[in-house]
């Protein structure tokens, strides 16, 4: 197996481009899982963990943009007034593998089940995609293909992941196996718009690829007392409100759960979700 090691951004599209066989790594919590079981054995390797350039973040004028190069570590650490993003990250794994794995791992491995994702479509982000020949941003809904397939080209590496930023409540929540260190069995985050009086709800490990909930979403939207921040939400409109959410959700029974079971979880999750992030809203 032949290895890469660029030391910028520019080195690493030029060899992306050379080599478009050999398969980007970073954090590498995922691939040298599958290296080690048999797996996979790729013909070679591009190391990114050398690239400072993927390795910052920046808030600034209404806009967030993230490396791909940033550990959840740091994510747990810096961006804490993300609230559900560091939860997210905070999910993932042991703490040794938070300092290793990153965002960009997250997005390129592509798996349904990926803590960060539904975080990223609550926020309708925007993957940042380069290559020699240039930039380009994919929404998020539109990169994500299927379970661990993206439009990502064979030229292309991940820079980063940008959003509007949004400075309202927000919850993420997971169901696994195990309090700790678990793929999710299923996943939510749902964030509050309160300028444009909107909810948003993005669910994973329930299809193919994280899904927004737009009926659950358009419901809430009209349960949520915009103008009365003092009056509580009903008890039967949030649970309506789960159980849209439960119908967005089309999973399947596998060795970590059933597809009925997933339901209920997302029934679950999203109820206590927007009853928390309302509660939130209303505490501000």
């Amino acid at each position: 197996m032949d290895a890469f090691l660029p030391r910028s951004l520019d080195e690493a599209l030029a060899l992306r481009a050379e080599h478009p066989e050999a398969v980007p790594v970073a954090g590498g919590t995922d691939l040298w899982v599958e290296i080690n079981f048999g797996r996979t054995r790729p013909p070679a390797i591009l190391d990114l963990s050398r690239v400072e350039e993927l390795k910052t973040w920046e808030a600034a004028n209404g806009r967030v943009r993230l490396g791909a190069g940033v550990t959840f570590a740091r994510i747990e650490r810096e961006l804490a007034a993300f609230r559900p993003l560091a939860e997210a990250a905070r999910s993932v794994g042991s703490p040794q593998i938070r300092n290793r794995a990153t965002i960009g791992g997250n997005l390129g491995t592509a798996s349904p089940a990926g803590d960060s994702i539904p975080v990223l479509a609550a926020y309708g982000a925007g993957i940042v995609l380069a290559s020699a020949a240039g930039t380009r941003t994919e929404p998020w809904d539109a990169f994500f293909t299927g379970p661990k397939r993206t439009t990502l080209a064979p030229d292309e590496l991940i820079a980063g992941v940008e959003w509007d930023r949004l400075d309202a409540p927000g919850s993420f929540a997971k169901v696994g196996t195990r309090n700790a260190m678990v793929i999710a069995i299923a996943g939510l985050c749902l964030q509050l718009d309160p300028s444009a009086r909107t909810v948003r709800l993005a669910l994973g490990s329930v299809a193919p690829t994280v899904v927004r909930a737009p009926e659950a979403e358009a419901f809430a939207a009209g349960a949520v007392p915009w103008d009365e921040p003092d009056r509580p939400l009903s008890e039967a409109a949030v649970a309506e409100f789960g159980r849209h959410a439960a119908a967005a959700a089309t999973p399947i029974d596998d060795v970590r759960g059933s597809a009925a079971y997933r339901r209920h979880a997302v029934e679950v999750l999203a109820r206590r979700a927007l009853q928390w992030t309302v509660d939130d809203w209303r505490a501000a």
